[in-house]
C-alpha cells in the first residue's frame, strides 16, 4: 500500500523505487473532477541527486521512519569523512558524496546527527549554525561606505563564504549551515 498525494509534505522520506528520497518541494493540486496530483522534488538520500515526480495516487511509495543517532566528526582520510557513534563510540568512514555540500562545514570535533535506517547510515545533519575561523580574506578597503559590500572570505573549514568589508582574518564567524552564508561576527 502506498502513500497518498494527501499524506505527503515537505521534509518527509520515502521509499520510491527501491531508494530513499526526501521531498524537498511539494506542491499538491487538484482539478477539476480529477484526483489530486503532487508535484515534487526529490533528493535521493545516497547519491544526492534530485529528480521531479509527480504523483497521482498511491503509487509505489511508503513514509521511511529514520532513526537519529548523535555522532562526531573525527577526521577527512582524503577519500572519506570519519566520524564517530557517541553512543557506540564504533568509528565508520562516510563518503563525501554522502554529505554533500554540507561536508564544507566540517571541522574537527563537529557534532551532528546521523539517520539510520535499521543499521545503515542514510545521511547527517549538521548543527544550523556552526562557529568558524576566517584562514584568510582581503582586508577591505578603507573608505569604502557602500552598504551590503561583501568579499570573499576562506574559513578554517575550506568553505569560501561572501563576508562584509570588516571581517578580518583571525574572525569566528557565525555560519548557516543550511545557506551557506555568514549571519554575525562572534
Amino acid at each position: 500500500m502506498g502513500l497518498s498525494v494527501s499524506e505527503m509534505h515537505r521534509g518527509m522520506v520515502i521509499r520510491y523505487d527501491g531508494e530513499l528520497y526526501e521531498i524537498v518541494e511539494y506542491e499538491h493540486s487538484k482539478r477539476g473532477r480529477g484526483g489530486a496530483v503532487a508535484r515534487t522534488r526529490l533528493r535521493n538520500l545516497k547519491t544526492g541527486r534530485v529528480i521531479q515526480t509527480t504523483f497521482k495516487g498511491a503509487e509505489n511509495t511508503e513514509s521511511v521512519f529514520l532513526e537519529s543517532r548523535p555522532l562526531q566528526y573525527l577526521y577527512h582520510d582524503g577519500e572519506s569523512f570519519i566520524f564517530m557513534d557517541n553512543e557506540r563510540f564504533d568509528q565508520f568512514p562516510i563518503p563525501a558524496d554522502v554529505l554533500g555540500d554540507k561536508a564544507q562545514f566540517l571541522v574537527e570535533g563537529t557534532n551532528v546527527i546521523g539517520y539510520y535506517s535499521g543499521d545503515e547510515l542514510i545521511t547527517v545533519d549538521l548543527p544550523n549554525f556552526v562557529e568558524l575561523k576566517v584562514a584568510h580574506t582581503e582586508p577591505g578597503v578603507r573608505g569604502d561606505t557602500v552598504s551590503n559590500v561583501e568579499k570573499p572570505a576562506t574559513l578554517e573549514s575550506g568553505a569560501v563564504i561572501q563576508v562584509p568589508l570588516f571581517v578580518k582574518e583571525g574572525d569566528i564567524l557565525k555560519v548557516d549551515t543550511r545557506t551557506g552564508r555568514y549571519v554575525e561576527r562572534v
